[in-house]
């Protein structure tokens, strides 16, 4: 008690809680969009309750690792060296996370650009539905974001009251937003190509990290968020042309109405 206290009195404290908080709800933009593309896949009434499981899993598993963080410090530590180049616990997790992401997003785009391919049997699609399955995927996908966050938080202060405020606020957010953002993504398809190009992109940057090259996620999320500005131009025009052809003024392809 005498901690919070003491850091709520502290202005250098607050300034370092809303700095991770922006932090934390940024890495969770990945997770979220992970979590909504899977869950979109369920049969409807399943999807709302995997989206709650799987959030609380990933408050769960981050607030346990904040209650080991003298191991995840030594997470970085390399414990194998291949070719001369050593690898710690935290690089491992990474590159395989990474791996799972590149494998999920393109298994994902390829049955977006070809749902009847051959290999897609009966059996593989009840698989590929089933909430035990998505939950299992989810919990992967957590793990991976997890250790980055909160090896994030650790790097940035050293109160572990500020850490866990920052993460318990990250996740309501991420609670909050998980079913207005699903239903955004079910509601329109060509944005589930750009989330899927997206978690490509995540996948090589936590692959690339995790073989340690230093990327600035600055550049990664505005490469995310000016792609996003483009698509909802695209929205728009759409949207502008169905209202144009309901009206009986549909252009001419590729032309104006008068």
């Amino acid at each position: 008690m005498e901690d919070v206290v003491r850091l709520a009195a502290d202005p250098a404290a607050w300034a370092a809680l809303a700095t991770l908080i922006v932090m934390e709800v940024v890495l969770g933009i990945d997770n979220l969009i992970f979590i909504s593309i899977l869950t979109n896949k369920l049969p409807e009434g399943q999807r709302e309750r995997a989206r709650r499981i799987g959030i609380l899993l990933a408050l769960v598993m981050r607030l346990a690792l904040l209650g080991t963080v003298a191991i995840i410090v030594t997470l970085t530590t390399p414990v194998i060296t291949i070719l001369g180049k050593g690898f710690s616990w935290r690089d491992i997790i990474l590159i395989a996370g990474g791996l799972f992401l590149l494998w999920k997003a393109t298994k994902e785009i390829h049955h977006s650009v070809d749902p009847h391919h051959g290999a897609d049997t009966p059996t593989t699609r009840v698989a590929a539905n089933n909430f035990g399955a998505a939950i299992v995927q989810i919990l992967l996908l957590d793990l991976v974001f997890s250790v980055d966050s909160i090896i994030t938080a650790v790097g940035m202060t050293n109160e572990i009251v500020i850490m866990v405020i920052a993460v318990v606020f990250t996740v309501m957010v991420m609670l909050l937003a998980a079913d207005p953002l699903a239903r955004f993504i079910a509601a329109n398809p060509t944005i589930v190509m750009l989330a899927l190009g997206f978690l490509m992109m995540i996948g090589m940057t936590l692959i690339a990290e995790g073989f340690g090259a230093h990327l600035p996620k600055g550049y990664i999320y505005s490469a995310m968020a000016f792609s996003a500005f483009v698509e909802g131009l695209n929205m728009l025009s759409r949207r502008a042309r169905a209202r144009q052809a309901a009206n009986g003024h549909a252009p001419p392809p590729g032309g104006h109405a008068p």
